[in-house]
């Protein structure tokens, strides 16, 4: 089970994040481009580092397999995401923060999906089936949009509103929330929308691709 990844997105949420069994190994080509497997065939390849330090917003702790074949969504977040008038890697930001594209996961307040929608999100935004990729990337894109209307263009306090609710950033007039979850959640996809947005403008082309260096403390 040899796996190039082959979009940033890996990049930046696989290095010294995950846990996973059975142990997985990992090299660096001359390009720069990481692989992974769980047989090595060479010396090149070394014990990648999965002690866990970092989790999703579900609670899951970050799976390198998961992250491997994000790239199975990368048609589906584009087209939601031009549909809702968000940007690609905004949305691809979140859906690692939330899910780390488990599309199985489900927190322990009931959210649930790439995006973790909750029962009320969903069906405001034409979700019927949480754990379809398709409909939980289109509602989350769509809730996301809205938010991100409804705050006037101020992503940051859009993501606030995804984590913690409209309402708790109404009541801190328009701030970001003193809540620690939240605190900590709109970096941590600010950085990685940021860390994509970067390596796909150093990308010819534009195209994302996965690059070992400098990825480690993206999740941290």
């Amino acid at each position: 089970m040899s796996v190039r990844y082959a979009m940033a997105t890996v990049a930046v949420c696989a290095a010294g994040i995950c846990s996973a069994s059975p142990p997985i190994y990992k090299c660096v080509d001359a390009d720069g481009v990481v692989h992974f497997t769980d047989k090595p065939d060479s010396r090149r390849y070394q014990l990648f580092d999965l002690t866990p330090r970092g989790r999703t917003r579900s609670g899951d702790r970050y799976d390198p397999r998961l992250l491997a074949r994000a790239t199975q969504y990368d048609a589906l977040i584009d087209s939601e995401a031009r549909a809702a008038a968000v940007e690609p890697n905004l949305l691809r930001a979140v859906i690692v923060v939330e899910s780390g594209f488990n599309s199985r996961a489900v927190s322990t307040r009931g959210a649930v999906g790439l995006m973790q929608l909750m029962p009320t999100t969903a069906r405001q935004f034409g979700v019927s089936d949480r754990y379809d990729p398709r409909q939980n990337v289109r509602g989350g894109a769509r809730y996301l949009g809205f938010l991100i209307n409804r705050f006037r263009q101020n992503v940051r306090l859009a993501l606030a509103a995804f984590n913690a609710g409209e309402d708790a950033v109404d009541r801190y007039a328009g701030q970001i929330p003193p809540f620690a979850e939240t605190l900590e959640y709109v970096p941590k996809v600010m950085r990685i929308y940021q860390a994509l947005t970067e390596r796909q403008s150093r990308t010819p082309g534009g195209a994302p691709v996965a690059r070992a260096a400098g990825t480690a403390a993206v999740l941290e």
